[in-house]
């Protein structure tokens, strides 16, 4: 049975290599995407310098390690799509056992091959800005990383002048650019302040090269908890300035965020991150366990590792308490949303209840029987019916309308009665005070309280 099914499987094999080509559409989709993959290669030689390399997938030598980092594009594929292009990157040396590991969604922590392979990959379309995925396949003197669009502060870039470390000054209308120098201080416009608030890390120059593979893995691990961090931070800045345009505007804003359902999506866009923290709650733990059995992977990072982890726990709460700000929000807009169609509807009933009685009555004269009064048309005693009809009419409505301002009017006269009886009491007490005042002034003595 067993000889059977292997010859099965391969006359499939052998069947799909002489298939047709598949479609011209495919191809260039996957071509087109192929190109917009990103390759960094970096080489570090255990002493806290690194250099860039090719792109040749072999590991260090000694205290070298390398590091082979694949940048997927963020947009809308298949994860077929990826693991294709993973496939022409890193096959081989790779086996697509290693592939799928490092492509899949969900959180995974394992070794491959003999090789210790985790990821944090969240489900969603990959063009959303709430879907992360990172991926990583670590030896002893190599790593292997598969992020899906830019990782702010993974990468590294030779040392310059920071913008963190200038003498920031107020912007003025006559700059035009970014960040220009006035004097010894440097401008910053506002969007690029706005850019900087969200950041909770430092730049790429700023980066501590890692002089082990351990630091190498820290580090990584830390910068996919920092872009958790700015996505959150965002989130915050933009709940904040939703609050404070719902307290100035009005009906019109109101109406045009219960149309968009922002608050709707919103809420989708914080169950994906708390999914994709979900994901490093459970691998990361298992990452550092594993980590801590290798003699290369130290304490220190081991101890760096717990702290990664207490923050992603400390991330999870902020975000259920922005979850909690988003659901008490919608849950405002959706009871003044309530509060209008029950103002609607109390204008409807109210005009139904003036329009009911006169139905009856043009129901009860339109009548085709005899003995109605004020039907006899030819009877010029009868002449003034129609009139007759109409004053019934008005006074069925103003008797109708008595009957709905009598609460307010009767509450408003009992306000005016208790208004004039404060007033008059007041009036009374300020006169005997002033009597009681006057004679005490004119026999020279102290008032007694």
């Amino acid at each position: 049975m067993g000889l059977e099914r292997e010859e099965s499987v391969g006359d499939l094999l052998r069947e799909e290599s002489y298939a047709s080509p598949p479609y011209r559409s495919t191809s260039l989709n996957h071509t087109r995407m192929q190109g917009m993959v990103r390759q960094k290669a970096y080489i570090f030689d255990g002493y806290g310098n690194y250099y860039n390399k090719e792109w040749d997938l072999e590991e260090g030598v000694e205290k070298e390690f390398c590091w082979y980092h694949v940048e997927l594009p963020k947009t809308n594929h298949k994860l077929s799509a990826s693991a294709q292009c993973l496939i022409d990157v890193l096959c081989p040396p790779l086996k697509l056992q290693d592939i799928l590991a490092l492509v899949s969604n969900g959180p995974f922590c394992a070794h491959v091959d003999g090789a210790l392979v985790f990821r944090v990959n969240s489900h969603g379309p990959p063009s959303s800005n709430y879907t992360f995925r990172l991926a990583a396949r670590i030896t002893e003197n190599s790593v292997i990383t598969v992020s899906l669009g830019r990782v702010p502060r993974l990468g590294f870039s030779p040392v310059g002048q920071s913008l963190l470390s200038e003498i920031p000054s107020v912007e003025s209308p006559s700059y035009q650019d970014g960040s220009r120098k006035e004097g010894t201080r440097t401008v910053i416009k506002e969007h690029v302040l706005e850019f900087l608030l969200t950041m909770n890390h430092s730049e790429e120059a700023d980066n501590p090269v890692p002089r082990s593979v351990s630091n190498l893995v820290v580090h990584i691990i830390d910068t996919h908890v920092d872009h958790l961090q700015d996505v959150v931070t965002e989130l915050e800045i933009e709940l904040d300035s939703v609050e404070l345009e719902l307290d100035k505007g009005g009906f019109t804003l109101k109406k045009q965020m219960l149309d968009d359902r922002r608050f709707h999506k919103m809420r989708l866009n914080l169950q994906r991150l708390l999914q994709v923290i979900a994901h490093g709650e459970q691998v990361f733990p298992r990452v550092k366990e594993k980590c801590s059995s290798k003699l290369w992977f130290t304490t220190e990072d081991i101890n760096s590792l717990e702290e990664l982890i207490g923050r992603l726990r400390r991330l999870k709460e902020n975000v259920g308490f922005i979850a909690n700000r988003v659901t008490a929000i919608q849950a405002g807009l959706d009871s003044w949303q309530s509060e209008q169609i029950n103002k609607k509807l109390y204008y409807l009933s109210f005009l139904s209840i003036i329009f009911l009685p006169l139905s009856v009555v043009t129901g009860v004269f339109g009548m085709n029987v005899g003995g109605v009064p004020w039907t006899g048309q030819p009877d010029p005693k009868l002449k003034n019916g129609f009139r007759n009809v109409m004053f019934l009419c008005l006074l069925m409505v103003v008797i109708l309308l008595l009957c709905f301002l009598f609460p307010v009017l009767h509450t408003g006269l009992k306000a005016w009665r208790r208004r004039r009886a404060i007033k008059r009491s007041w009036s009374l007490n300020r006169k005997s005070f002033l009597k009681r005042t006057i004679g005490i002034q004119e026999r020279r003595a102290y008032l007694r309280i």
